[in-house]
Parts: C-alpha cells; structure tokens; sequence
C-alpha cells in the first residue's frame, strides 16, 4: 500500500482514538463518575463506532456497484425498509431481545429481493433499471413508515426515534456484540470483492471479459449491503448521510481503489458518527437533538467544500 494512504489511514485511526476518548468524558455530567461512563457513554460510543462502520461501508459498496458516487443505502430503499421493519417490531411489542434484528435485516432482504426481481429480466440486472426499482422500493417503504406513523400515535416517540435516527438508546452489551459481529461480517465481504469492484467500475461487459461473474458479484453484495444496514438500524435507527458522504470525501483523499476505500471509509464513518453524537448531545444540552439531524447539518457544508476544491483542482 502507498504511503500516502497509509498516512491517510494513521490520521482517521488517530482521529478516531480521540474522538471515541472525549465521547467517553464529554456530557452534562462533568465530575468522574463510573457509572456514567461505563454504563452509559462507553455502549453509546460503541453503537456509534459500529453503525457509522456499516452505513460507511454499505455506502462504498453501493457507490461501487451502480457506479454513482451519490448513491447510499437510501437510493434502493434499504434503509427504509430496515426502518419499516424495525417499527413493526416496536409497534407489535416483542420482547424477545434480538427481535430487532430479526425484523430490520429480514425487511431489508425483502426489499432487495423485491427489487432485484422487479430489476432482472433474461437473467440480466441493469444498473439504471436497479437505481429505478430501489428508487419505487424507498418510495414505497417510507410511505409504509408514515403510514405508522399516522395509525399509532401511542407509539409516536418510538416511531420519530427510528425515522430520525439516534444513538440515544445505546441497548445491551450483548446487542452491540451482535450488531458488531454481523456488521464485521459484511465488512470482510465487501473487501473481498473489492477487486471485483474495482473490475466492475469500468464497466460490466469489459469485468464478464476478466473473468468475473458479475451478476453473483451484485448479488452478493448488495445482499451483505442489507445485512449492514439492518444490523444498523435495528439498534439507532434511520441515519442519513453518513453512508453517503464519508465514502464520497475518502475517495477525493485516498483514492478510487475499494479496497482501500472501504477500509478507510470504515474508519472514516465509525470518527464521523461518534463526533456528531457527541455534537448533537452537548451543544444544545440539556436538549439533545437526534444524531440523524447533526450528520445532515454538520456533513453537508463539509461536503460542498470538498466539492468545491475538487472542482478549482480540475479547473486550474
């Protein structure tokens, strides 16, 4: 690996260090306190490190696979459709504990088998027609959602929670080992089809000509892509923005490989969604505003800048 990308990669560790660290001392109670910390802010740093490494992640693979640096887990509908199914769960009152998970990764299958059957004709799987299909998908499973949203107004606090998405409510130990076990499975899958990726980036008839199955390929990921973003939702909700931001501005900095920029998206989302948790609880406090409104807030600006340097890069 280059050196300027291991430098890249040092500065996002090191980033991350620091941010995970102040999120275990920063917040309203400003006296050392035990129980604070390791009962409260330590879980909510982990969820945040884990969710921001799935959505970053699902967000690399996305863009990689229909070829659009604006595309997230949003653009086939399969953050809706985790949300939808995360809701269902709450609303019907389960108690078993991993219920969650069972209904947001479940609806997330759903959906892209929805949209993989609306999308494929002769065993083919155009890219425009998927953008299409997942675009009706999104559309459809956030009606679903306000639709819930209407009928159950008893259950209004939990149902806002999902669609804004929060950290707030960090769950057990053991759920965040779940969540951070199905997330490092889908990470290890989609960097070992990074080169496939990569193949494919250049077009899918010259990557059939290299050797590579493409259709299983898409499948795949697509498939582990709803794995990560069910494991994310399922335990904080809908958060926008990180999955597609993060991997758009690690591309301008390490570059177009997806193995390294997977890797370094990883990182990169995991610093991210802690940073804003600790912005969205302590600038307003004691109000806390949903993590979910503090990475559209706070990422966009961030994003034109790079955008804009990009372009006068270009230009001169």
């Amino acid at each position: 690996m280059s050196g300027h990308f291991v430098r890249w990669m040092f500065t996002l560790a090191l980033l991350l260090v620091i941010t995970f660290a102040a999120s275990l001392w920063i917040g309203e109670v400003r006296e050392w306190n035990p129980a604070v910390v390791f009962n409260i802010r330590l879980p909510r740093a982990l969820l945040g490190l884990v969710v921001g490494i799935a959505l970053a992640t699902a967000g690399a693979v996305y863009q990689g696979l229909l070829r659009n640096p604006l595309a997230d887990p949003y653009i086939l509908g399969t953050s809706s459709a985790g949300t939808f199914g995360a809701l269902v769960a709450t609303i019907l009152n389960f108690h078993f504990q991993y219920t969650l998970y069972i209904f947001s990764i479940g609806a997330c299958f759903l959906s892209m088998l929805l949209v993989y059957r609306i999308a494929t004709t002769h065993g083919r799987t155009p890219i425009q027609t998927l953008i299409l299909a997942g675009v009706v998908s999104s559309t459809f499973f956030s009606a679903l959602v306000l639709l819930l949203f209407t009928l159950f107004r008893r259950e209004s606090f939990s149902v806002l929670f999902f669609m804004l998405g929060s950290l707030s409510i960090a769950g057990t130990g053991w759920s965040i080992v779940v969540s951070g076990s199905l997330v490092l499975v889908g990470l290890l899958i989609a960097l070992f089809y990074a080169r496939d990726l990569d193949a494919m980036s250049g077009g899918e008839e010259d990557a059939i000509h290299l050797g590579i199955k493409v259709e299983t390929t898409k499948q795949i990921l697509f498939f582990s892509s709803s794995l990560l973003v069910g494991a994310s939702v399922a335990l904080a909700g809908s958060i926008g923005f990180v999955g597609l931001i993060i991997p758009h501005i690690l591309r301008l900095l390490v570059g177009p490989s997806h193995r390294k920029l997977i890797l370094a998206s990883a990182i990169g989302g995991a610093f991210f969604l802690v940073l804003m948790d600790i912005l969205s609880r302590t600038i307003f406090s004691p109000v806390e505003i949903p993590v979910g409104v503090f990475t559209s807030l706070c990422g966009a600006p961030f994003f034109i800048f790079l955008l804009k340097k990009k372009q006068k890069e270009l230009v001169y």
